[in-house]
């Protein structure tokens, strides 16, 4: 089992948005992504998890792993959950994972376990 974690001030990501608007979150995140956040908190959210999971594949973000080779969901409960694109499922060989995201007091933070083959 592996563990990734980030947390990230909401403020950040709020000046990058309002400064670059959907030119930054289109680097970052994909259409789908993009159609379930509402709230500066879950884009954050998301922003902290992409970093958490990329730390727990022990890949970062680079040339083995980009931003939308994780692609985050949620169940029909809210819960987020990811999965990775093809290329990268090849590389990473994840079997299993848990994704908890959460934000307050102007911090979002993403923690991740991973299970791979």
């Amino acid at each position: 089992m592996k563990i990734g974690t980030d947390i990230i001030q909401i403020q950040r990501i709020k000046i990058l948005v309002e400064k670059y608007g959907m030119k930054f979150q289109e680097r970052f995140l994909s259409p789908d992504e993009i159609a379930i956040v509402r709230r500066v908190e879950t884009l954050a959210g998301f922003w902290a998890a992409k970093e958490a999971i990329a730390k727990a594949l022990g890949s970062g973000i680079g040339s083995q792993l980009s931003f939308h080779d994780i692609i985050i969901a949620k169940d029909p409960k809210g819960a987020p959950y990811f999965t990775l694109s093809h290329e990268a499922q090849k590389v990473h060989r994840v079997k299993s994972s848990s994704l908890s995201i959460s934000h307050d007091g102007g911090f979002a933070i993403a923690v991740v376990a991973i299970f791979q083959e």
